[in-house]
């Protein structure tokens, strides 16, 4: 399917089922928000790296306004849908202060390796206790799938757009697995560095070696 979306560019990935909270402050953007929540139609977040709109990006639907505030900024509440890519920009729209595109929608494979999300999930386990970091997901183990952790594992955002141009759940959950049998042992060195760097130097008791020499 091919058709026209408003577009909101910035400059982070959005993944279906995520939700997005936002803050909207530029005209034109709360023009589009105001036309988008009254008509219940979604809107496009295509990714900008380096100042520049790429192809692919995330529909998302408001679900909620939450806040109006007197200046007319509003802090609104977002779920991502599908992903698309852009045809065509259309910069200017005529009585509207936002773009637009024409897009279209790429089969996305959701279905991927109930095994391969049990490893992912515990090697991600494994990656923030070398971190010490303490994180829950909302879900359920077997409930996940790679969208959910995609912001999770410490991607950059040119990783997290190629992630997003991904369009099979078994590539992506490759590209996860990949990603953490890359970093762990990077880390786990880092730790082991640490603790050698904070020895005090004091004399130790070694055990010697016997030696046939």
């Amino acid at each position: 399917m091919t058709n026209f979306i408003p577009i909101f560019p910035l400059g982070i990935v959005v993944y279906p089922g995520e939700h997005l909270n936002l803050h909207i402050f530029e005209p034109r953007y709360k023009q589009l928000i105001n036309e988008c929540f009254t008509d219940k139609k979604p809107f496009g977040i295509p990714t900008v790296i380096e100042n520049r709109i790429q192809d692919y990006g995330t529909v998302v639907t408001i679900t909620e306004i939450t806040t109006i505030h007197e200046n007319g900024e509003m802090d609104i509440k977002t779920e991502g849908n599908s992903v698309f890519r852009i045809l065509e920009v259309i910069k200017e729209i005529p009585d509207k202060l936002y773009s637009g595109a024409i897009v279209n929608y790429p089969v996305n494979h959701e279905h991927g390796s109930a095994e391969m999300m049990r490893k992912v999930v515990n090697s991600i386990r494994e990656l923030y206790k070398l971190l010490k970091v303490k994180k829950k997901f909302k879900k359920k183990d077997e409930e996940l799938n790679s969208y959910d952790l995609a912001h999770h594992i410490g991607l950059s955002l040119e990783e997290e757009y190629e992630f997003l141009g991904l369009m099979q759940e078994r590539q992506r959950q490759e590209y996860i697995r990949r990603h953490l049998a890359k970093v762990i042992p990077l880390i786990a060195e880092m730790e082991s560095l640490k603790k050698k760097v904070k020895q005090n130097g004091h004399f130790k008791n070694l055990s010697s070696f016997n030696f046939d020499i």
